[in-house]
């Protein structure tokens, strides 16, 4: 889960990370307002949508009074910014975020990362920053710093001393430095996240190190356990389909393909992807029903699936072990009479009570294709959709 840089900063602040100050704003009006509650000579409305690059798509403005203020805000609000994190569909901007302008001496980059082949915590930094860790990685390597927490102990002082002498940060700044990484790590680990990135953290004209910028992602499976964090979720950001296949206990990402699918196992998901490509197809998404196929839950994921109009025929590809075959059958079977499926459908079951769920399929009388393995029912899905379409 996501969440915006106000939110992220508003976390942080709490861990001892300054930050310039700002307010929240939903219309040109009171834009304008909390650049006065604000005070100063200039100011910054930055759209909060869940995207980096909001610069480059013109995201981010930078003003010197109220006109320019809400002038700003009305363009800002309501516009669909794209950048290459959104894809071309982007992403509708509905809050703003005004923040005095800050006199900038020099931008560093910081980050926290959940590094998996080292199981560890990993703090990524660099002394240039400003700009997507991916250009600085790609132009300048040598200059990124990197550095493995031990979980059993966590970030130690002198880890962050470390990396604010990496740095290059003057000696008046150190105990600062040390305060604010210490603080970003705290975070990290307190509230379960699996990213967190300040870019830029910058070194004001007058001696002061903030964070500029900030951005969040914390791990769907701990956020039972924080509820506070939960409540920061902004679904108008989010995929309507990945939204509503969460919020079903389902596992979707949404393609920009022809045809749906319903698997268990995220193995055997990417491999029938790779399948249906290999066959000459485009899969519509990515949908993962666990190991709970009940029939309900085999329903509830076929409607899912049709909610994609782009969708144009179905692959249900089940290896049940945990699950059952037969299950899975009378779940199809129920989904395909109450939704009155009119596109072509192709199932292969495997694994447990396989023969009772083939015939279950069979005694249904439905138009089912039926395949018994992988590779037929790629080959069979995508040869029903060109009869079907004609494409």
């Amino acid at each position: 889960m996501e969440i915006h840089e106000y939110q992220a900063k508003e976390i942080l602040q709490k861990f001892g990370i300054q930050t310039p100050p700002g307010g929240l704003a939903y219309s040109p009006e009171q834009a304008a307002y909390r650049a006065r509650e604000i005070g100063g000579e200039r100011w910054v409305v930055k759209a909060q949508i869940h995207s980096g690059a909001r610069g480059k798509a013109g995201g981010i403005k930078v003003c010197s009074n109220d006109d320019e203020i809400w002038e700003a805000a009305d363009e800002l609000l309501g516009k669909r910014l794209v950048t290459h994190q959104t894809g071309p569909a982007g992403k509708v901007v509905h809050r703003l975020y005004v923040e005095a302008a800050t006199e900038i001496e020099r931008e560093i980059y910081l980050g926290l990362v959940l590094d998996r082949a080292q199981e560890r915590v990993v703090v990524v930094a660099s002394a240039e920053g400003g700009m997507e860790i991916e250009e600085i990685a790609r132009e300048r390597p040598d200059s990124i710093i990197r550095a493995a927490i031990e979980p059993a102990v966590g970030m130690q002082d002198f880890q962050a001393r470390e990396l604010a002498f990496g740095l290059g940060l003057p000696a008046s700044l150190v105990s600062q430095a040390v305060t604010t990484f210490l603080g970003v790590y705290r975070a990290f680990r307190d509230l379960d996240a699996t990213m967190v990135e300040i870019n830029p953290l910058v070194i004001t004209r007058d001696g002061r190190l903030l964070a500029l910028d900030a951005k969040m992602s914390f791990d769907d499976n701990a956020i039972f356990r924080r509820p506070n964090i939960s409540e920061l979720r902004d679904k108008s950001q989010e995929d309507p389909r990945e939204m509503q296949a969460a919020d079903r206990g389902l596992s979707y990402v949404g393609l920009d393909g022809n045809i749906g699918n319903i698997i268990n196992g995220a193995g055997l998901a990417m491999a029938t992807m790779d399948m249906i490509q290999h066959a000459g197809g485009e899969p519509a998404n990515f949908l993962d029903i666990g190991g709970g196929a009940s029939p309900e839950r085999v329903a509830k994921a076929f409607r899912l699936v049709l909610s994609d109009d782009n969708v144009e025929a179905m692959l249900v590809n089940i290896f049940a072990g945990i699950n059952r075959c037969d299950w899975v059958a009378e779940g199809v079977v129920q989904a395909v009479r109450n939704i009155d499926l009119k596109m072509p459908l192709v199932v292969r079951l495997a694994g447990t009570n396989v023969e009772a769920g083939r015939q279950i399929l069979r005694d249904s009388g439905l138009p089912i294709i039926t395949a018994e393995t992988l590779a037929e029912a790629a080959e069979k899905v995508v040869a029903a959709w060109k009869q079907a379409t004609g494409k």
